[in-house]
């Protein structure tokens, strides 16, 4: 969340910033219950101050009737703190839900825009593959390898589950072992992080764990969810934790299976493995001070473009817009990898994002730094290594051969024991 402080004092920016991002937040609202707020906090001190002074008269040698006098001032000043105490108590929770509405700040060179047709390419890397036959998408691959299947998913969990079967099951292996040794020696500190979280983590992080536009799975009567990335057991293993300076920047890569509801997700290109309820992800995350988060963001995106260009996937990078950032970003980047099988004739799909989330994550989740005396807000940032799903869709597109095999790419050879795929089945 913003600085509440901020907010009040900039009213007008923040007001055109929720605009350019196209989101349903009311700031003004948010200033008027933060000045409630405050003058609610203002009166019960001076009321303790009262009911202190009131205690302390009580102690002299006093007629009766004086007595009973300060004694039913006394009741009169408990009344009146406890009511201003539960009028406090619902400003503030008001003011949390209505500040945690506002999105961060956006950097000025994020293009403007309302949704992802509306992202700003930076470059293309790698070339795109041209077959000498009908390209096939990954769902017929996968059932022709013999390496995925939805028919029994749909049969066991329902749709948008799936099973990853023989040398589907060791690419995934493979894609994790690669995505770690890659950031071991980046000098990243490497977890398996659960794949359950407290309700405030997620809240923390900026993800809405209830309603029904929440992508999140809750867990009934246990105040917990299931993550839908590492992102938010990475962050919030720090949550209310003031960290050192000279620990700074640090680090961190996170494996951790996701779950998302992909609630209204529909549409032909979100069909097999590109939109589904689980799937494995190797999730980098950096907690840094404010003067370097810009280049650490631009660090993330170079790692991300190395680790792709390394598997040899065709992708391109782009500048998220605006509207398409999501609350707790600044600013984002997005990979997309060519994925042949989108559409007739191919298409790009997203398979990375890292975003600049600034102070707006641990605000929230109180994480600082100590620097000169002063406990001050990190900047947290987080980047996609690998998430599995939507590699395999790249992998099985790009490197699909006219006799129905896959080759594997080189960098994961050595993690397979394998350079190709042979079908199994005809398909």
């Amino acid at each position: 969340m913003l600085d509440l402080r901020f907010i009040r004092e900039n009213i007008a920016l923040v007001e055109a910033n929720i605009k350019i991002r196209n989101v349903k937040a009311n700031a003004a609202r948010v200033v008027e219950l933060y000045s409630q707020r405050n003058i609610l906090l203002t009166e019960i001190d001076d009321l303790r101050k009262q009911r202190n002074d009131n205690a302390a008269r009580m102690k002299a040698k006093l007629e009766q009737a004086e007595r009973e006098k300060l004694i039913a001032a006394g009741q009169k000043l408990k009344e009146d703190i406890a009511s201003r105490e539960e009028r406090l108590s619902v400003t503030e929770k008001e003011m949390e839900t209505e500040a945690a509405k506002i999105p961060n700040m956006t950097h000025p060179d994020v293009p403007a825009g309302l949704t992802e047709t509306e992202n700003r390419e930076i470059k293309k890397v790698g070339k795109v593959p041209s077959f000498s036959f009908k390209a096939k998408d990954h769902m017929e691959l996968g059932t022709a390898l013999d390496i995925i299947d939805f028919e029994t998913a749909l049969k066991v969990t329902g749709q948008k589950w799936y099973y990853l079967k023989n040398e589907g099951a060791l690419l995934e292996l493979a894609l994790t072992r690669f995505a770690f040794d890659f950031l071991l020696a980046e000098g990243f500190d490497l977890y398996i992080t659960p794949d359950v979280a407290r309700e405030e983590i997620l809240e923390g992080i900026g993800f809405n764990p209830r309603g029904e536009e929440s992508n999140i799975y809750r867990i009934e009567e246990e105040g917990t969810c299931l993550i839908g990335t590492s992102e938010i057991t990475l962050g919030g293993a720090f949550s209310k934790t003031i960290l050192e300076e000279s620990s700074l920047p640090m680090k961190l890569a996170g494996l951790s299976h996701c779950f998302r509801r992909e609630a209204g997700a529909a549409g032909q290109f979100s069909k097999g493995l590109y939109r589904v309820h689980q799937f494995t992800k190797v999730e980098m995350f950096i907690f840094c001070t404010p003067e370097n988060s810009n280049d650490m963001h631009d660090y993330l995106l170079s790692l991300e473009e190395k680790l792709y260009t390394r598997l040899e996937i065709p992708f391109r990078v782009v500048d998220v817009c605006a509207g398409d950032l999501g609350n707790p970003a600044f600013r984002k980047y997005d990979i997309e990898a060519w994925m042949p099988g989108r559409g007739d004739t191919g298409d790009w799909g997203e398979i990375t994002s890292t975003s600049n989330c600034t102070d707006y994550q641990s605000r929230r989740l109180q994480i600082r730094y100590k620097k000169e005396g002063k406990n001050l807000f990190v900047h947290m940032l987080n980047g996609t290594a690998i998430a599995v799903s939507r590699t395999l869709i790249a992998i099985l597109e790009n490197f699909q051969q006219a006799d129905g095999s896959v080759r594997i790419p080189a960098a994961l050879v050595p993690y397979t024991g394998f350079d190709r795929i042979k079908a199994r089945k005809q398909g």
